[in-house]
């Protein structure tokens, strides 16, 4: 898609973070950092942030994660500046020792 395509579409930024130590504590420990570094960023029109629904496990549900993030930005070009924002980069320095696995998901909202 071509960039005149995208300009003004919603990018949304989904991240899924499988720990090294699946525990309560260490759970609510990334759910914590990531309201603390991840919210209020430029261009942010959603944030959400928090563990796994550990009831909801039908079949088309996939559970390989602990903590699922979703900030949804006005444009690419304010994700973009939120990849290289300073809070980010620290809370990536701060917490990816933590981490066995993350997934990114980005799409455009129609």
């Amino acid at each position: 898609m071509a960039d005149g395509a995208t300009a003004g579409r919603v990018l949304v930024h989904n991240v899924f973070f499988t720990l090294k130590d699946g525990s309560p504590e260490a759970i609510q420990k990334l759910t914590d950092a990531c309201h603390k570094y991840l919210t209020g960023h430029p261009g942010e029109v959603f944030f959400a942030a928090g563990p796994l629904v550990p009831e909801l496990a039908r079949p088309v549900n996939d559970r390989a994660f602990h903590v699922a993030l979703c900030v949804a930005f006005e444009d690419k070009a304010a994700h973009d500046v939120y990849q290289t924002a300073e809070r980010h980069l620290q809370f990536i320095s701060e917490n990816k020792e933590t981490w066995a696995q993350v997934r990114v998901f980005d799409s455009y909202d129609r």
